[in-house]
């Protein structure tokens, strides 16, 4: 599905949800192609994996080398219209999972998330925005996991009800959390 179908087709289910929406369409309508690629430095689009084993108690997550903190995989567009193939690929280079089953073909969380300003290769990121799409999937937990060493320092699996130790992204915490409601409870 296209960036701008799985956009329209999302349903927020608060208020914030519903004004990021908004704008993130705005964005798209003013932007839609360029924002498929990171030459659009101010904001892009992204994808997230966020992978749950079968009991659904258990999250697998990275240990990302840049902001040396836990996440669930993800990365950028970079030209593919269709999020959900992202979130796969980068299920399959960060972790090395190929077996894991979307849980639906819909987006989970659409979000505006601030990068900070970084160094990616010795080359400054200077601060930008995600229009982030995450999909939930479900995967063995027994499968072999594999790190990613240029992006990552390890994976795991980490229980969901012990985020908040490992991951220090607050925003993102507040994602995963408001995921995690939809999916468990």
């Amino acid at each position: 599905m296209d960036i701008l179908e799985a956009v329209r087709a999302y349903q927020p289910h608060n208020i914030e949800e519903k004004m990021e929406k908004q704008i993130i369409f705005e964005l798209l309508e003013q932007r839609h192609e360029q924002i498929l690629f990171r030459s659009s430095h101010f904001v892009h689009a992204t994808a997230t994996a966020m992978v749950f084993n079968e009991k659904k108690d258990k999250v697998l997550m990275i240990k990302h080398n840049i902001f040396n903190t836990w996440a669930c995989v993800g990365g950028h567009a970079d030209g593919e219209g269709n999020l959900l193939d992202v979130a796969k690929k980068e299920l399959w280079e960060e972790t090395g999972v190929v077996d894991a089953v979307p849980i639906s073909r819909e987006i989970l969380s659409l979000d505006i998330l601030l990068v900070a300003g970084h160094y990616k290769r010795e080359a400054y990121v200077p601060n930008h925005l995600h229009i982030n799409a995450t999909f939930g999937f479900i995967a063995n937990e027994n499968v072999r996991l594999t790190i990613k060493e240029d992006e990552n320092s390890d994976v795991a699996w980490i229980p969901v009800e012990e985020i908040n130790d490992y991951c220090k992204e607050v925003d993102f915490v507040k994602v995963y959390k408001k995921i995690i409601e939809k999916i468990i409870y």
